[in-house]
């Protein structure tokens, strides 16, 4: 049997995303090395995309090529803010490596005030990452995908946006949008698979799904004042912070071929934190 039967037949190995190409937004940095860094563990070729940090980026590419020598590893500068370098970056992806199955909206950024003091550019900035962004890249992949008739969808939202939090509400609302247009999403690639007479239940299928992390060990959390993660980590149920990688393999688990029948869901992935 070649591989294109073991695909179409649903029997690649168990967990394998070899031969499959992953691109991950923020892929070289906190959660999004993790999750570039656990997609290649399983076979993937990963494309990472970067903003404003050219050298860590290209360290990080170096790390990966050490990793993982017969692997591709791609790197791909872009602002997720502006709907066009969405667009330019899922082209690029598809002309350097022939496909795109699985696309890991990851890039976020902070912006906290209290609503007060929160300036439009403060509101307008967040949104245009966190959000617009997500939706401009998912736009693109979905296009792709729905000519393959299979892909992967996989958003990260955080706990934020299920609780809200003082300070930030930019941030809250942004991610708080990724449940509604995961879902949105997740109904729209099935409505057109089925629309274009191809069998949505059967095979790998095209899904679309969000995790919600909570408070994890990453530079995002570096700046916060050690008497206020000791507090953070006391209304924790498991008692700390979160790992990078604990997030990477939840989206690991969704990218796999295997996850077909798991679509429009939100996964959470913070300690018990919204017990």
């Amino acid at each position: 049997m070649t591989a294109t039967q073991h695909e179409q037949n649903g029997t690649r190995a168990s967990g394998s995303l070899t031969g499959r190409v992953a691109l991950v937004t923020g892929g070289t940095a906190g959660i999004g090395a993790a999750i570039s860094q656990s997609l290649a563990d399983a076979g993937a070729a990963v494309a990472a995309g970067y903003w404003h940090s050219p050298e860590r980026a290209r360290k990080f590419q170096a790390t990966m090529a050490a990793a993982h020598p017969d692997q591709r590893f791609t790197l791909h500068e872009g602002n997720i803010g502006h709907a066009d370098d969405c667009r330019r970056v899922v082209r690029e992806v598809i002309e350097q490596h022939g496909r795109l199955d699985i696309l890991v909206n990851n890039a976020g950024i902070t912006i906290d005030r209290i609503v007060a003091k929160m300036t439009d550019e403060d509101w307008m900035r967040v949104i245009a990452v966190n959000l617009s962004g997500a939706f401009f890249m998912a736009q693109a992949a979905l296009d792709h995908m729905l000519e393959r008739g299979t892909g992967r969808i996989i958003s990260v939202s955080s706990v934020i946006g299920e609780t809200g939090n003082i300070g930030q509400v930019n941030y809250a609302a942004s991610k708080s949008g990724l449940f509604g247009m995961t879902k949105s999403l997740a109904r729209e690639a099935l409505f057109h698979l089925s629309r274009a007479d191809r069998p949505v239940g059967d095979g790998i299928g095209l899904t679309v799904n969000a995790v919600t992390p909570g408070f994890i060990a990453t530079d995002m959390l570096s700046t916060i004042p050690e008497k206020v993660l000791d507090r953070i980590r006391g209304q924790i149920p498991v008692g700390r912070l979160g790992r990078p990688e604990e997030i990477a393999r939840v989206v690991c688990f969704l990218a796999a071929d295997e996850s077909a029948y798991v679509t429009g869901q939100i996964w959470a992935v913070n300690g018990g934190l919204d017990m």
